[in-house]
């Protein structure tokens, strides 16, 4: 029978896995500033892109994205209109609830996300898997 971790042993861990996201946050803002992003920038790029590809027809409702990203529902609110007002996305009143809001990316932000996404990829790949190198 395997031993249960301790309860600092865990603990532990969980400060680890902590220190690792919010060096490798920091890492991707200094990287992706050099485009006009941060981290949670690109990441709604990146979610509005992967639906563009997708049976999605390239538009998230806003409730959708905020259950992929690590960010509150007032500070997604701020960051599409921030990202709406640079052109890089475009809101609209949903069809099926008009409370809702969907969310596109425009061509200036599927251009910004392409010409990112392989320094997302280098810093992912230098944090998390340092070995790589």
């Amino acid at each position: 029978m395997a031993a249960k971790k301790s309860e600092q042993a865990l603990v532990g861990e969980w400060r680890e896995m902590l220190s690792l996201h919010a060096r490798t946050v920091g890492e991707l803002d200094r990287a992706l500033d050099r485009h006009g992003l941060g981290a949670s920038d690109f990441e709604v790029l990146d979610i509005l892109a992967e639906a563009a590809a997708g049976d999605d027809g390239g538009c998230l409702r806003v409730q959708e994205i905020a259950s992929r990203v690590h960010l509150s529902q007032s500070a997604l609110s701020r960051l599409v209109a921030r990202l709406e007002r640079d052109g890089l996305v475009r809101r609209a009143m949903c069809s099926e609830d008009r409370r809702g809001v969907r969310v596109e990316l425009t061509d200036a932000g599927r251009s910004r996300h392409a010409e990112a996404r392989p320094l997302r990829r280098a810093v992912l790949s230098r944090m998390l898997d340092p070995g790589e190198d």
